[in-house]
């Protein structure tokens, strides 16, 4: 069991992952602006502060072991250039600077996945963050999902004919694989994977690693290397 201490519960993917963390017994509290408590799962405890502000909650990580950082920009497009900085990069760092001034043994970061020829206003605060926990000594698994399949995310799906093609092409296939789709499922899988398996130094799980997870038929897969 895992003491773990979320920022971004309440969005996309942490709605789904508190209660998959709460169904394994693990203790999670997460952080929630003000009238945002009753977003949370009843048995998940709430911590008030301000992702983007690590002054406003890192007394409060402790006594959690793992800090899993999930703000982001939903549903990234090339016209949030300015709220990538505003919000993904801000939160990403005030992560890191919770997870430092704390003293918890293991940082869980959902970046993306890079090098790509689109999206570089998504990409490069992410990476800064990257740069930071490496920087900053962290011991952390970093995620890197190009794009994450679920409810009302789905357009996506108009494009697998494309990946398949590329596929075919041997000089395409390992962008391809980089920049695969993954689904809510299998980060989820990944996430709670991460969780209870913490590391020491960096651990890089890309996209085929993240798709290792959350088949209801697959062995569950051993840690993958550390990069």
């Amino acid at each position: 069991m895992t003491n773990v201490f979320i920022t971004g519960g309440t969005g996309y993917m942490g709605r789904f992952l508190i209660p998959a963390l709460l169904k394994r017994g693990h203790q999670i509290r997460a952080l929630v602006r003000a009238g945002s408590e009753n977003k949370l799962a009843a048995e998940c405890s709430s911590v008030l502060g301000d992702a983007l502000d690590a002054k406003s909650y890192a007394r409060n990580v402790p006594p959690s072991d793992t800090l899993v950082q999930l703000v982001g920009t939903p549903k990234p497009n090339p016209r949030k250039g300015r709220q990538f900085r505003d919000v993904d990069f801000k939160s990403g760092m005030a992560a890191v600077a919770a997870a430092k001034q704390s003293g918890v043994r293991h940082l869980i970061y959902v970046s993306v996945a890079h090098p790509a020829p689109m999206m570089h206003a998504y990409i490069q605060p992410r990476v800064e963050v990257e740069e930071a926990i490496q920087a900053n000594n962290l011991n952390a698994t970093i995620l890197r999902p190009w794009y994450v399949l679920g409810p009302e995310h789905r357009w996506p799906y108009l494009i697998l004919p494309g990946y398949w093609i590329m596929g075919l092409f041997p000089s395409k296939r390992g962008a391809v694989e980089r920049l695969g789709l993954v689904t809510l499922k299998q980060m989820i899988g990944a996430l709670v994977h991460a969780v209870e398996n913490p590391v020491q130094g960096i651990q890089i799980m890309d996209v085929p690693d993240i798709r290792r997870y959350g088949s209801d038929n697959a062995h569950r897969p051993s840690s993958p290397a550390a990069k």
